[in-house]
């Protein structure tokens, strides 16, 4: 026996050890992430412990485990991520709560500087969207918030 089949046949004989380490480490990225991505990838993983134990070689094992951790990726973390999801305010909030609102320019604004009265209340610094200034008093509607500065455009109303 030459030292590559002797190699070969020990890693094949302690395999299952690999397969517990990155079952382990994907459990704790898992716990990390809250995605489900690294637990699809740990079933595959004990996927990939199961056909060692019952004595498929190496590729077999990798090729089975990653092939087992993509069906569960494609087909069984989608519908446990919507019932995660649920029960979730489907609300815009904060930022994102801005963006479509409408406004009123209280100074001119260009794409520099200005300043914008929202519907909700509040009180923005802006900046045009386009290089057209918006004039004193004109409608806007806000496309995007970048930082403290809201992005508008004029309104057709």
């Amino acid at each position: 026996m030459n030292d590559a089949s002797v190699f070969v046949e020990l890693v094949t004989e302690w395999a299952w050890i690999g397969w517990l380490v990155l079952i382990a480490v994907f459990l704790v990225i898992e716990m990390l992430t809250l995605d489900f991505t690294f637990l699809m990838l740990a079933l595959g993983s004990v996927v990939g412990l199961i056909t060692g134990l019952v004595g498929l070689p190496l590729w077999a094992q990798l090729i089975i485990a990653a092939a087992a951790a993509a069906l569960f990726i494609l087909f069984i973390r989608p519908p446990l991520l919507r019932r995660l999801h649920r029960s979730e305010d489907p609300t815009k909030s904060n930022v994102d709560a801005l963006i479509g609102l409408r406004g009123t320019a209280l100074a001119d604004i260009t794409q520099i500087t200005g300043q914008v009265k929202v519907s909700n209340g509040d009180t923005w610094t802006a900046r045009a969207e386009s290089g057209v200034a918006i004039p004193l008093g004109s409608p806007v509607l806000i496309t995007a918030i970048n930082g403290a500065t809201a992005v508008v455009r004029p309104a057709n109303d």
